[in-house]
């Protein structure tokens, strides 16, 4: 059984252990120790990082009653070992873990909704909650909470008594009659919890309640905590600047700026279509009209002006007009657009002669075509 360390103090960076054993797998070794200072991966929240001798600790997991560290190198057996943990890592964890059963503790005392669901990475907070919620809600839970975390409140870990555990009440209940270490916030939260915690709910410094979407009949809740809290502010805070300066607004009044951006983005979008759709009669209007067939290669504008530009021009004509653009070396883009020819069978005589691609109906095919300039325009000159 290996002694957790974390337990006694979820403060302490550095320790001493004996290597209990080490051994090779597949993506280096595993090695247990008589005790520990790394929490394992647990409880929805990943292992703690460090080294041990200097070796970089990859991994940390329980199996039982044994915690097993994952190293690229082995250790030696009987080998008194030093231990160091990445503290900053680990207090991310702590404020934000802490957070959760604060969050959580509010909305199952209001709500009645349990945890069922918790991640808590390097980065991003995910909890799911057992029922469905609003906003408002949201925003009630994150007032309570950071008021929680003003009042300081001293957060207790502890291991109770196989009777106390059978009169206690608190959340994520376990069928276990010993040894279930309860983390109580005395007013807000108690439940059963294995993971290093602050000391003081004042050290959790703020909680920010992101955003949430419904998930397998609840909800699914992205939160941030701490100097993680701080960070996701500060970098908001930043865009939101750069955005107030870009529109010549106040920050308070961006949503009016970016509706103002629309509206004119709209307006000069209906502008622009009237043009392009203008400049495309024009085009049509210059093409040859004694001809039944016309290939163009056009590398200007877009496939959509020109697919508006045939369209134009094969009105009142008994033909078809195909236009063709480069999409890398050897390979074009085409459409043909026809009132009048079999365009299922002309598909079907691309595919072939000139190794195509795509379909259409409605007069209209389009897709690519991998074949030189002069085969595809010989190909439409037989057409006539």
């Amino acid at each position: 059984m290996t002694k957790k360390y974390y337990d006694l103090d979820a403060y302490a960076t550095e320790f001493d252990a004996t290597v209990r054993s080490c051994t090779e797998e597949k993506k280096g070794y595993a090695v247990l120790l008589d005790g520990t200072l790394f929490f394992p991966e647990e409880g929805g929240q990943k292992a703690d990082g460090g080294t041990l001798d200097g070796i970089p600790v990859l991994d940390v997991k329980i199996k039982g009653d044994e915690i097993y560290h994952y190293l690229p190198e082995p250790l030696e057996v009987g080998k008194t070992v030093h231990g160091v943990i990445d503290f900053d890592l680990r207090y991310h964890k702590m404020q934000n873990h802490t957070g959760e059963h604060i969050v959580c503790g509010f909305f199952h005392t209001l709500y009645g909704l349990d945890n069922v669901g918790f991640h808590l990475g390097s980065e991003d907070v995910t909890l799911d909650l057992s029922g469905e919620v609003t906003r408002e809600d949201l925003d009630r839970v994150e007032t309570l909470a950071n008021e929680a975390i003003y009042k300081n409140i001293e957060i207790i870990a502890e291991y109770p008594s196989a009777e106390d555990l059978k009169t206690l009440n608190y959340r994520a209940k376990l069928d276990l009659t010993e040894n279930v270490r309860i983390v109580t916030i005395p007013g807000v939260d108690a439940c059963a919890c294995c993971a290093p915690h602050v000391r003081r709910t004042g050290e959790v410094g703020m909680i920010k309640l992101l955003d949430f979407i419904r998930y397998k009949g609840g909800v699914r809740i992205h939160m941030q905590c701490g100097r993680a809290a701080l960070l996701d502010y500060r970098k908001k805070y930043t865009e939101v600047a750069k955005c107030s300066a870009l529109m010549s607004v106040k920050q308070g009044e961006i949503s009016d700026g970016v509706q103002n951006l629309l509206k004119a983005n709209e307006a000069l979008h209906s502008e622009l279509r009237s043009v392009m759709t203008y400049l495309a009669k024009k085009t049509a209007a210059s093409l040859p009209k004694d001809e039944r067939v016309l290939c163009l290669f056009e590398t200007d504008f877009d496939m959509g002006f020109w697919r508006e530009v045939a369209a134009f021009a094969t009105e009142g004509r008994d033909g078809l007009v195909a236009v063709f653009m480069p999409k890398s070396e050897g390979v074009f883009a085409f459409t043909v657009i026809s009132r009048n020819f079999d365009l299922n069978a002309l598909s079907a005589s691309i595919r072939k002669t000139l190794s195509g691609k795509g379909g259409g109906k409605d007069g209209m095919i389009q897709g690519s075509v991998s074949a030189l300039r002069e085969d595809i325009e010989a190909f439409f000159k037989s057409l006539t």
